[in-house]
């Protein structure tokens, strides 16, 4: 093997290397999967909730609620995003009711009350929880208080009724905020 061969080889495989670090790199930094998709830092929230099989039942029901415009406003937003069996563990009737259009202000309070009007990180959060001993207030824009906790090494939700959510998927990057999927339906108090 020539010098300049035995260079141009050792360059290649540098090379190489480098674009496998960058790859790795950018791959490790993505968003996960929801619902199957990929989810994209540079689309908003109801681009990326759109495309997620998961959450169909989620968007009809934004959708209903006429928030569609305001989820993919600016924001920033904080959305706690249940999947579908979240919403298929509610009374079937009760639900079919809340998307009627006569009661979509109730719907909309419903659905506020998995929004904050920041993007909080679950790191952020979780730190929040620490700093306040434990357990931490969240002030969502339906005028709901969730209560952040550790359960484990998962960060849970209460809602006013009690109810426990898991955080299932953190920190999925929208340009307007993040959304944090849960496996329960948040609701007011009654």
């Amino acid at each position: 093997m020539t010098k300049s061969t035995f260079i141009s080889a050792v360059t290649a495989a540098a090379l190489t290397f480098s674009a496998g670090a960058a790859f790795a790199e950018s791959h490790a930094a993505a968003n996960p999967m929801v619902g199957g998709a990929e989810m994209f830092a540079e689309k908003n929230i109801v681009e990326n909730a759109v495309n997620s099989a998961d959450h169909t039942t989620f968007v009809a029901a934004v959708t209903a609620a006429g928030l569609v415009d305001t989820l993919a406003s600016e924001g920033p937003f904080t959305v706690f995003a249940p999947v579908n069996s979240a919403f298929a563990a509610l009374n079937q009737d009760q639900l079919a009711d809340l998307l009627k259009p006569e009661n979509k202000a109730a719907l909309t309070t419903i659905l506020t009350c998995h929004v904050v009007g920041s993007a909080v990180m679950s790191d952020a959060l979780g730190g929040m929880i620490n700093d306040d001993g434990g357990e931490h207030p969240v002030p969502t824009l339906g005028d709901c208080t969730l209560m952040a906790k550790y359960e484990g090494d998962k960060i849970t939700l209460t809602d006013e009724r009690g109810q426990v959510a898991n955080i299932t998927i953190a920190d999925v990057k929208q340009s307007n905020g993040v959304i944090h999927v849960i496996d329960t339906v948040m609701l007011p108090a009654e």
